[in-house]
């Protein structure tokens, strides 16, 4: 696989996360606790798959920065989605598995209190990891660095694609 389509896997490996972690709450809403467990755990499975290819891609292939020649207010849009998607992803990992786990254990009360700050930070990264790879990729494309001038995507920057 080329290296430079990660940041599409990436981008479509986020979007599958936010679409099953909506799904999951649906799922629990409707009391059916069962296909929610099942659900949930696939969305976890699908972010640590992205996760994987997010480190093989920056490891192999560096980083892209938002194009200076975009408009200011593109520019503070996308810092702004940025950094608040960087600081959330760092909490992701820790509040899905204390989340998780408490599921797997049955602590239904428990599970409920930290699934209400788990989901929407979880749902925010999934979705903002998506808006950073339409800005950096299909709506900002250009970019001053060698790879992009010869046609293939660089890394994201810091964004967690």
């Amino acid at each position: 696989m080329d290296v430079h389509l990660l940041p599409h896997v990436n981008a479509t490996l986020n979007g599958l996360a936010a679409a099953l972690l909506i799904v999951g709450y649906l799922l629990i809403k409707s009391g059916r606790r069962e296909a929610h467990k099942n659900t949930m755990l696939a969305s976890f499975a699908v972010s640590v798959l992205f996760l994987i290819c997010y480190l093989i891609y920056h490891a192999l292939a560096g980083s892209k920065s938002f194009p200076a020649d975009a408009p200011s207010s593109a520019r503070y849009f996308y810092f702004f989605v940025l950094i608040t998607h960087i600081v959330l992803a760092g909490a992701v990992p820790f509040l899905a598995i204390w989340t998780i786990v408490l599921g797997l254990r049955e602590r239904w009360e428990r599970h409920g209190r930290v699934a209400r700050w788990t989901y929407p930070i979880w749902l925010y990264v999934s979705i903002t990891g998506v808006v950073v790879y339409l800005m950096l990729y299909q709506l900002f494309p250009s970019s001053s660095s060698a790879a992009s001038r010869a046609g293939s995507p660089t890394a994201v920057a810091s964004s967690g694609l």
